[in-house]
Order: structure tokens, then sequence, then C-alpha cells
């Protein structure tokens, strides 16, 4: 059967969007660049941002996909290997890997006709495919970013991206300076303490740093407790107090204090940080200033010697397949509906274009029921008018909770999974009354009164 729509990737996002879509009985194609499925999470593949020591920084039960429990005997916190197997056994398990096209790189996605035309280069040549509907699906952290402008003076030492860390003997013997506050950040200090000459950890702002574990329980599932009965202003008191009783404030580690509340920024999951730093095995330092030659002098004056610098600084969307004029502003700044549909480009969908403050793999199942229920004729978009005031009024409460840190992006993990749960429902009510916007396979365009 000719694929009705191609999937561009085969990890969590394009397997989930694979799945939903045959449950909807609606073929499709996806194309991956890389050897094996399950995108970052296979280790050493060249797009993967995965190291040895890796795990979810998420727990089991709130990072499992509905529609396959992970087994009961993993631990809180699988590692990237035990994820990669899990994503394996879900295309297994769900007749999927036939429909994936490894080692084929997506070249170009354009508009032709009622269609979209889809390019990929693959080991025996490029191939072709014409279909109703594009969903990208392909992540956003292979494309390294590094501080820009860059920092004032010349730096002399290595420098490594955490994108191309693999193992600690990278850092072995060596006086490491990481700069970042995210998990890889942390994750990489921690294994640099432990074999380098000395480890330092650059902070421009301060983070939240959240034990993995609080009073027996995954740190993570308190906070789902939380969010179904407290909107997120009084979830961010009680988690801030659990915080102060458990581990204390970051400042009495050397850390600074961060600027936003709990839940304004994605935290920082750690056992092991605090310990290290309090052990004096992590110095913590300040900003940098500029450098020079070896030596890296920071906002409070201090200055030290180096000869490694990782960089944990994030990463861009790239998405060099699609016409710049769909992006607009650019990808992190797309006024999508429900974080999945183009309201311009009617057929371009995207599954796991968001920062959620959990697992990403449940938000992307919603997301990929979405697609999967408009595409099979079931769902129905709301008027053009309520989207764009959805849109509107999702980006004003973001902004208020986020600042200006990606706030399209920006997605609460409890709240989006309920909130898409319900938009399913009242599309597929709409689309049964014959109200909104609706697929038509025919003509393969959207339409709605």
């Amino acid at each position: 059967m000719e694929p009705r729509v191609a999937v561009i990737g085969a990890g969590p996002a394009g397997l989930a969007t694979l799945k939903a879509l045959a449950d909807r009985g609606v073929p499709a194609i996806a194309f991956d660049a890389g050897t094996r499925i399950g995108g970052l999470w296979v280790y050493g593949a060249p797009h993967s941002s995965a190291y040895r020591t890796l795990h979810l920084n998420t727990s089991r039960t709130r990072t499992e996909f509905a529609d396959l429990p992970m087994p009961t005997d993993w631990p809180d916190y699988p590692d990237h290997t035990r994820v990669a197997e899990y994503l394996l056994d879900y295309a297994r398990r769900f007749g999927l890997l036939d429909a994936v096209r490894l080692r084929h790189t997506v070249t170009d996605v354009t508009r032709d006709g009622a269609r979209w035309r889809v390019v990929a280069a693959g080991p025996d040549g490029t191939t072709t495919v014409h279909v109703e509907a594009v969903v990208v699906a392909n992540g956003h952290n292979s494309r390294p970013r590094l501080p820009s402008p860059a920092y004032p003076g010349e730096l002399t030492v290595e420098q490594l991206h955490s994108h191309d860390y693999r193992d600690p003997g990278q850092l072995a013997g060596r006086r490491v300076l990481v700069v970042g506050a995210g998990n890889s950040a942390v994750d990489i200090a921690v294994d640099a303490s432990h074999v380098a000459r000395s480890t330092l950890l650059s902070l421009r702002r301060g983070v939240w740093i959240v034990p993995k574990h609080l009073f027996g329980r995954p740190s993570d599932t308190l906070n789902g407790a939380l969010a179904r009965r407290l909107p997120w202003r009084l979830r961010q008191r009680v988690s801030q107090t659990m915080l102060r009783l458990s581990v204390g404030r970051p400042e009495s580690y050397g850390l600074p204090a961060p600027r936003q509340g709990f839940l304004q920024d994605h935290p920082t999951l750690s056992d092991s940080l605090l310990s290290r730093i309090s052990h004096g095995e992590i110095g913590v330092r300040p900003g940098i200033e500029r450098f020079d030659g070896d030596r890296v002098r920071f906002t409070d004056g201090t200055a030290d010697r180096i000869d490694l610098v990782a960089w944990c600084t994030g990463y861009d969307i790239h998405l060099p397949f699609l016409d710049p004029a769909l992006l607009g502003e650019g990808a992190d700044r797309l006024p999508l509906f429900r974080h999945v549909f183009h309201r311009q480009a009617p057929g371009l969908m995207f599954v796991g274009l968001m920062q959620s403050t959990g697992s990403a793999l449940p938000v992307v199942e919603a997301q990929a029921r979405l697609v999967a229920a408009h595409l099979a004729g079931r769902y129905a978009l709301p008027s053009p008018a309520a989207q764009a005031a959805d849109i509107a009024a999702e980006l004003r409460a973001a902004r208020d909770r986020w600042g200006e840190r990606r706030p399209a992006m920006r997605v609460d993990f409890d709240a989006y999974l309920a909130f898409a749960a319900k938009e399913l429902a009242d599309g597929t009510t709409r689309a049964r009354r014959g109200r909104g916007v609706r697929w038509h396979r025919t003509q393969n365009v959207q339409e709605g009164p």
C-alpha cells in the first residue's frame, strides 16, 4: 500500500507517530539517517549525544509510553542501553520496522500541488515520495550550539561539546572546565570529578538541583501527584519547600541562586553533584569573562588554568530540508496549534518540537495521536481564528511562566497530557458534528466552515 504520510525520524517521536498512524489505518513511511532506530538513545550513532554513563533523568513510570510500559523489574532510572532496547522492542511489538528506511537523510520537503514531495538520500541513491502529509519528528538535539558571540580572548586548549562526549576516559588526568547548568553538564562534571586532575563547573545562572529520589520515591512522581490536585504556582511552593527540607538551598553549596522559581525552568536532576561539590571534587565558578590561552577568567575576578573545556551549551534546531519561509522567525518560534499543526501549510505537522517539564515520550505519544486522528478524518481542528487565539493565549501564559527562553516550545508535562486528551475528545466531537477544520483525503487539504 502506498504511504499517505512521510515521517522524518525514527526516534521516540517518529516511532510513536508510526504507531498512531498504523492504529488509525493510515499507511506511512519513515526516513532516518541512523543505522538503527532509537534516535539519540543509540549510543555511538553519529547523530546521537548519548554517553556511556547516560541514564534517564525522568523516572521509568513517568517516561514510558502508555502503549507499552517499561519492565517493572527495571530500575527507576534506566540507562541508555535499556532505553534503546525498549524503543526497539516497541518498534517490533507494533510492527513498525518495515515502514522505516534507515540510512536515509531527508534533503528536501516541498509542496507539490496538492501533495508533498519528500526527497531522501540513501545508500543506494535518492528516494522520492509524494504524500498527503509530512510529520517532522527528528528531534532537536543534534546540532551543537556554542556561545555566540564567543567569549573574549584567545582559547588555546582542547574544546569538546557535550554532543561529542562519550566516555569519562576523554576527561582523565585533565584540568576540566564544564560550562553549563543542564543535565548533561552536571553528568559530565560528576564524571570528570572521578577521573580528572581537577574539575570546575561554570554557571552563568542558577538552576534547581533535584535529587532523583525524594522521601523514598522518584522525585518526579511526587510532582506528578501534586499536578493532579494543584495549579503550578501552588506546586511550585510545595516543591521548593520539599527541596529546602531535603537538600537545602543551592546557595549553601556555592551555586548561584535560581533566578526563577521551581517549575519555571527545566530542573537539573542529580544525586551526585551536591555531594561532589561538598567533598571538594567539583569547584563551582560563575560565568566566564574571558580566556587567556590556557587560563580562564571568571566574572568574579578569579582565574584558573585549564586544558579542556566541555561546552554543555545546548543545541540549535536544524531543519535544513524545509523552506525557511515555512519556519518564519525560526523553528523555535513556530506558532503551532497544540505544538503540532502548522497553520499556514496544511499537511505539515511536528511531533516532538517542544521542551517538556518532564519526559518527552508520553508527550510525543499524545501528539502523534492527534496527528493520526486528524489524518484519518476523525479529529477536526478548531476554526483558523480559534487556533490563532488559542496559540496567542498559550504563548502569553508561557512567557509569564518561562520568560523568553523558547516560550513557544514550552509545555508543562502533566498539563499538556491532560489537555491533549481533552483536545482529542473535543476534536472528535467537532468532526462527528461536521464542525471545525477536517482532513479530506480525496483533496489532500484541510477544509472547514
